[in-house]
């Protein structure tokens, strides 16, 4: 029986569309689902919510939930990682101290301040993890959700090297899925290909019958200037390849559009979009609560379109899949870091995740990837040997950081987030 073991299971509105995915697929009906978390309320919330699914869609998985970590593991095939460490009240600090020194944010979970102590605070969880599977569950594929992605894989890809890990996110399909809604074109009929970093992936190849679909956006552009009103369309437009994250993520990854008022009002930038985004989750979580205690049936009409579940069920079943992961670069892309983690398209069946070499991307491209995965580095490079100037250092690397704060202001801020976060930063960096 293949057993799945949901980590942070109490992140419970996406474990609720991961739960109706998997159960959604006739030869997963009966799985064993072991679910764990280290919140006692969400952990039981989580499992309310599984056997809620499995009723509702008539399918007879094995339950069960854990406080305890390794029991969940014990003879796990397949790991869901979706914890947050520091939950809402870090993310709050993410962005309150650093906007008292001027540094605008819009995500802040994947490269900058954010990104940095985000990643800082996951580490350490990480290293308990990977060293839990390799003992317990050695075979077990780790599928991560948790961000910063690109660091988080990047760590584990330096830490724990034998360990079989991926990282899955949604934005190269979900910008294409959009894009074919905007262009009117029937999403099954395009071929398309996407490279670079988690968030920061281009659109290589994005093809209608075989003919690229980048003059149709060009058409779209010039047909509804408001279209060019965003910041995604504006850096197609002077790089010539789309980018595969929103325009909030995409705009703090670079040092043009934050600092500046006049850019932030064209492009309609929302500053700080993620306090509303995780308030709005918090909430949504005590409204599924509230509605289990109630009786009230839950919402599992889904259409499969996590990856998780589909890497699951392609390698229980052997169904050949193309998706987009992230894995450590092994030629991969070859003007990108060797080591670090890229986005790149991937076959999954019985043999696992097995990524698609790249090659080189545009230089435009590979420029702006270098300068995002140089503050990966330094961040992974800083946990690992314990260094605190490196998170500085990272800090100073940073595009949109560097290009709001002096030096002074940038080792300030660090200082002040860490002795904020308390014990969740490693002692050493404290």
């Amino acid at each position: 029986m293949t057993v799945i073991a949901f980590l942070g299971a109490g992140s419970v509105v996406f474990t609720r569309e991961l739960l109706a995915d998997i159960l959604s697929f006739d030869e997963l009906r009966g799985v064993t689902l072991a679910l764990q978390d280290i919140d006692p309320s969400r952990l039981e919330t989580a499992e309310l919510i599984a056997r809620r699914t499995a009723e509702q869609l008539g399918a007879k998985p094995v339950i069960t939930a854990s406080l305890d970590r390794r029991r969940a593991l014990d003879g796990a095939d397949f790991v869901i990682n979706a914890i947050q460490v520091g939950m809402y009240e870090a993310t709050v600090r993410d962005f309150e101290i650093p906007a008292r020194y001027g540094l605008r944010q819009t995500i802040a979970d994947t490269l900058g301040i954010g990104g940095i102590f985000r990643a800082l605070r996951t580490f350490p969880v990480l290293d308990g993890i990977a060293a839990d599977m390799l003992e317990i569950c050695p075979d077990a594929w780790l599928l991560n959700y948790t961000n910063p992605m690109a660091m988080n894989i990047g760590y584990l890809a330096a830490t724990a090297p034998s360990l079989k890990a991926a990282g899955l996110c949604h934005s190269v399909f979900w910008t294409v899925h959009d894009l074919c809604e905007l262009l009117g074109v029937p999403l099954d009929e395009v071929d398309y290909t996407g490279a670079g970093v988690n968030h920061q992936a281009w659109l290589l190849r994005f093809e209608h019958r075989g003919e690229s679909l980048y003059p149709k956006i060009d058409e779209l552009l010039e047909r509804d200037p408001s279209m060019r009103r965003r910041v995604r369309m504006d850096m197609y437009q002077r790089l010539g390849y789309f980018p595969t994250e929103t325009s909030e993520h995409s705009s703090e990854y670079v040092p043009w559009y934050l600092h500046h008022d006049e850019e932030i009002a064209r492009l309609r930038i929302p500053v700080g979009d993620y306090l509303r985004i995780s308030k709005a989750n918090v909430d949504e979580y005590h409204a599924v609560r509230d509605a289990l205690e109630r009786g009230e049936p839950l919402d599992v009409s889904r259409d499969a379109t996590e990856y998780a579940p589909q890497v699951i069920h392609s390698m229980v079943t052997g169904t050949m899949r193309r998706i987009h992961a992230n894995v450590a670069n092994r030629g991969l892309i070859t003007n990108l870091p060797e080591g670090y983690a890229v986005e790149v398209p991937c076959v999954v069946d019985r043999l696992g995740v097995r990524p698609e070499h790249v090659g080189a991307l545009p230089l435009q491209c590979a420029a702006l990837n270098r300068s995002f995965v140089s503050v990966g580095q330094l961040t992974v490079q800083a946990a690992i040997n314990g260094d605190p100037r490196m998170v500085r250092q990272a800090a100073m690397a940073d595009p949109n950081t560097a290009a709001t704060l002096t030096v002074d202001q940038i080792w300030q801020l660090c200082d002040e987030l860490t002795a904020a976060h308390g014990d969740l930063i490693p002692e050493a960096l404290r």
